[in-house]
């Protein structure tokens, strides 16, 4: 028992390294759901296929010696990706959740075909942003330090739009959209924006996933809707959820938190078979921290005052 702990301890270092390089990239995914399910307050289900849109545009330009415009190009899909969602669902009058549904089981066959028809493309050989030669001095830190800093310009860049007019009234359309529309203002035109930055953020994810583990494959998105929910969940509980950069800094500390559990969970001898739903419990565990706070407080508060209904009695 005690060695199993000491090899533990020593494989930590290694463990908060992988979850923090992770988490740091799936913080990206994480903002991107915030803004749909938070700002917006819709349920966009198309984060499982603009995610796997990303990963299959990387590795494809990534492929051909062009990782760098990869990135670009997966931010303007997934956006695309968006678009398509909110035109279904303002235009088309179809359900949200139902909107991005559709998108999703249409973005399936669009994304085998960006792939050329096959379910995977290795890209381990091929040149990627990781392999920049700059980041070299930083040695097995270097996927760390650039993911880190794509985020910090992500968060800084988020933050100063969700604080200008438009960003505004994004963030009071998911409020209360009906007060929006009585100001004069297009609600559509906001929730089409809203979505496109959304899933661009998801597969600008994929984007850097893809790169960071050296391949696409078409089954890549399975459960990103849950992930990324636990993130902001996890975040907004731990961290705290105002002002406007805080929320935002605590989604990403909410995604490096997440990984590091998972991450401890595989390295005591979780099967990854039960990842799912480890997940699940963890953003059930998260959504009700408050009712069972709520619970405890009730308890003891009852409790207190049997005892001082006890003493004063006697």
């Amino acid at each position: 028992m005690l060695t199993d702990i000491m090899l533990f301890l020593e494989r930590l270092p290694g463990i908060f390294k992988g979850a923090g390089e992770l988490g740091i990239i799936y913080a990206v995914l994480a903002l991107g759901v915030f803004i749909s399910f938070r700002t917006l307050n819709t349920p966009d289900l198309t984060v499982d296929g603009s995610f796997v849109l990303g990963t299959a545009a990387s590795a494809v330009l990534a492929a051909t010696g062009h990782p760098y415009l990869s990135l670009i190009a997966a931010f303007l899909m997934g956006s695309m990706a968006g678009c398509v969602t909110s035109l279904l669902n303002t235009k088309l009058g179809i359900q949200p959740l139902l909107s991005g549904i559709l998108v999703m089981l249409g973005l399936y066959s669009v994304n085998l075909r960006v792939m050329g028809g096959r379910p995977n493309i290795p890209i381990s050989r091929d040149s990627t942003i990781f392999s920049i030669p700059l980041l070299e001095p930083l040695g097995d830190y270097k996927e760390l330090a650039l993911s880190l800093i794509i985020l910090v310009i992500i968060l800084a860049l988020l933050s100063l739009f969700l604080n200008t007019r438009f960003g505004y009234v994004l963030r009071a359309t998911g409020d209360n959209e009906g007060m929006v529309r009585a100001a004069g203002v297009n609600t559509d035109v906001t929730k089409l924006c809203g979505l496109a930055i959304s899933n661009g953020l998801v597969a600008l994810s994929g984007a850097m996933i893809a790169q960071y583990q050296g391949f696409s494959d078409i089954g890549m998105g399975t459960g990103m809707v849950v992930i990324g929910l636990s993130s902001v969940i996890i975040g907004e509980v731990v961290f705290g959820s105002k002002p406007l950069i805080r929320r935002l800094t605590a989604v990403a500390l909410g995604s490096v938190l997440y990984r590091l559990i998972i991450s401890i969970a595989f390295e005591i001898g979780m099967p990854p078979t039960d990842l799912k739903l480890v997940s699940a419990v963890i953003v059930a565990i998260a959504l009700s921290a408050s009712k069972i706070g709520g619970g405890l407080a009730k308890i003891k508060k009852k409790f207190t005052t049997g005892e001082d209904g006890g003493a004063l009695n006697a």
